[in-house]
């Protein structure tokens, strides 16, 4: 490979799954305080330490449990155009491992769905860790593989953030929760508006 990359971690909702608007609906059931403002910028930084923060200064709604509400909807959301076939095609490739914020279970279950659950070599959600750090960490030592073998695709500051703490190259996505003069904030090596674009720079 010229560039010379061997995995590419990606993370699930926003860069594969179209999910904001029922992640939104279903933090908003939570969280009744909450605009689309104030949730879009819970992902400038790890949104497990963000929903922590609110959870300490705000009182949520404690006979709402988000999983179990966001499971559900997750099932109903789509694909994002022309990103099952990016992905295909990758895995033919790189190795693919999803670094996701987003239960394990809920993940598989959304990929088997739309039939993408081959194309990942492992699949990394909170329930494993609630920090990317450690699970991009814990990837790199399983697989043997430098962080300068590696792209991360996302679609969040915060997540840009914890790629380069690890030494991750990131590629951001505009399609999804956060805006392009967000993502730039964390200085990608590219912004991408098109999933044949992210390929592109993969490749």
């Amino acid at each position: 490979m010229p560039n010379k990359k061997s995995l590419v971690f990606f993370d699930f909702d926003g860069v594969i799954a179209d999910s904001f608007s029922a992640a939104f609906t279903v933090s908003q059931m939570v969280h009744p305080h909450m605009d689309r403002e104030m949730y879009i910028h819970r992902f400038d930084g790890n949104i497990n330490e963000a929903v922590e923060k609110s959870i300490a200064t705000n009182e949520p709604r404690t006979d709402v449990h988000f999983f179990e509400e966001y499971g559900p909807r997750l099932m109903q959301c789509p694909v994002f155009p022309n990103m099952k076939e990016v992905v295909q095609t990758l895995a033919k490739e790189f190795r693919l491992i999803i670094v996701s914020s987003t239960v394990t279970d809920l993940i598989l279950k959304y990929l088997k769905l739309h039939d993408l659950d081959h194309c990942f070599t492992e699949i990394m959600g909170n329930d494993v860790h609630t920090s990317k750090i450690k699970k991009i960490e814990a990837a790199l030592d399983k697989y043997g593989i430098p962080p300068t073998e590696c792209f991360f695709v996302t679609d969040t500051l915060g997540d840009i953030k914890e790629a380069h703490h690890v030494g991750i190259e990131t590629i951001a996505v505009t399609w999804g929760y956060q805006p392009k003069e967000n993502l730039e904030l964390g200085k990608p090596l590219a912004a991408v508006d098109t999933p044949e674009a992210l390929l592109k720079v993969i490749r």
